[in-house]
């Protein structure tokens, strides 16, 4: 019954995903051209161009939330999740859209409806998702709409897992009973010690899954649930009893008979995403270079008036899996200033006066637009910091190096 409800819940999100997509596309064009350019006749001229477009949007973005996963059941998922992929996949298909736009001509379109489409298009959609989430916890929290599971265990991960799914009442699980040691969960019903795992017990045709939540010293028992739940075809989920150590991100890696469990993926390990982001930099560095080269001249100049020296200051970074380049950065202090690891301060000595002044405005971080370029750094990321700074934050901070 859960299986058929979210099908169908799935395709109405899509549909109305496409709508949302056609009506942002629309509604941002329509406004550049009559609020903005008032320049009805441009939208005359090609009401077919902006369908067929509208259209192109709304098949793509569906496409892409279906590989972001985000008509998948929500139940224990956060917003976000939602957000994040949201922005994401709006944001590829905008900027690819655009760029197959503008190379081929295909239409007259501006840039800045485009970046109001990606706008609209990403609040009402999530807009959307939210009240969709809004409407399943409270229906949830009345008791429709809810997953029957059996849980497999007794012990303290069990108990961990019954605490939780009381607690929260909008992921609309509900347990019927639980295999294991009678007595040992409180007003839970007991459906049979261990003996019971392979029963009947399983074939209840109203269970939506089995959560197996055991302890280190029951793991044996595995095999024959897992056969258990094969036979009756009911969804199985296991709780490991490491569970308090395994992040929310894992992923499971395949080494011939060898499983193993990769506690610190992150998105950047894929490399589809690692090569969307690569080319987010090369692409948003090279312009940022062309636009920001009449101030860059500027720091030039006046870095050459303001004292002897060199122009670019370099300094020895870590960057990603620890390894060393050196960032570049405008010289703001005087060549003979003694070298100092830690960080200036505001009423720093060893600063010239053009160089205070970039400080304050930050002109002298824009040659760093070079290290983003190289693959140095990345625009979007953590700062790079100097190595005996590291070496401390490591120490002292926790994840740091994550």
């Amino acid at each position: 019954m859960i299986k058929r409800w979210q099908r169908i819940l799935n395709q109405i999100n899509r549909l109305i995903d496409f709508f949302i997509v056609v009506a942002s596309y629309y509604g941002a064009t329509c406004f550049w051209l009559l609020v903005v350019r008032q320049d009805p006749s441009n939208i005359a001229l090609q009401p077919r161009n902006l369908f067929i477009f509208a259209l192109i949007f709304a098949f793509a973005s569906v496409f892409g939330y279906q590989l972001a996963k985000l008509y998948d059941s929500v139940r224990g998922k956060s917003f976000n999740f939602d957000i994040k992929w949201v922005l994401f996949v709006n944001a590829v298909i905008v900027l690819g859209g655009g760029a197959i736009l503008y190379l081929f001509r295909l239409i007259d379109f501006s840039r800045a409806a485009l970046a109001l489409f990606y706008l609209l298009s990403s609040v009402l959609v999530l807009v959307k998702r939210l009240l969709v989430r809004v409407v399943l916890s409270r229906y949830r929290a009345k008791g429709y709409n809810l997953k029957h599971v059996v849980l497999v265990g007794s012990g303290a991960l069990a108990q961990k897992y019954k605490n939780t799914i009381v607690s929260a009442p909008q992921f609309g699980y509900t347990i019927d009973g639980y295999i294991g040691k009678p007595g040992n969960m409180g007003q839970l019903p007991c459906l049979g010690e261990w003996a019971a795992v392979g029963t009947e017990v399983l074939s209840n045709i109203g269970l939506d899954e089995v959560v197996v939540a055991l302890e280190l010293e029951q793991t044996a028992l595995l095999p024959q649930i897992i056969s258990a739940t094969e036979k009756y075809g009911t969804k199985l989920s296991i709780s490991p009893y490491y569970n308090d150590y395994i992040p929310s991100s894992t992923t499971i890696q395949t080494l011939g008979d060898c499983k193993l469990l990769s506690l610190r993926t992150t998105p950047l390990d894929f490399p589809g995403n690692a090569l969307v982001k690569r080319l987010f930099d090369i692409v948003t560095s090279l312009i940022l270079i062309v636009i920001t080269s009449p101030v860059m001249l500027f720091a030039v100049i006046g870095t050459l008036l303001s004292s002897p020296g060199p122009i670019i200051f370099q300094q020895t970074r870590v960057g990603k899996n620890k390894r060393l380049f050196q960032m570049y950065k405008f010289r703001s202090m005087r060549v003979n200033a003694e070298e100092n690891t830690g960080w200036t301060k505001t009423d720093d000595p060893r600063k010239t006066r053009f160089g205070s002044l970039m400080r304050k405005t930050s002109i002298d971080e824009l040659p760093q637009f070079f290290n983003v370029l190289k693959g140095d750094m990345s625009l979007i990321g953590p700062r790079p910091e100097v190595p005996h700074y590291v070496e401390q934050f490591q120490e002292t901070i926790p994840l740091y190096m994550l």
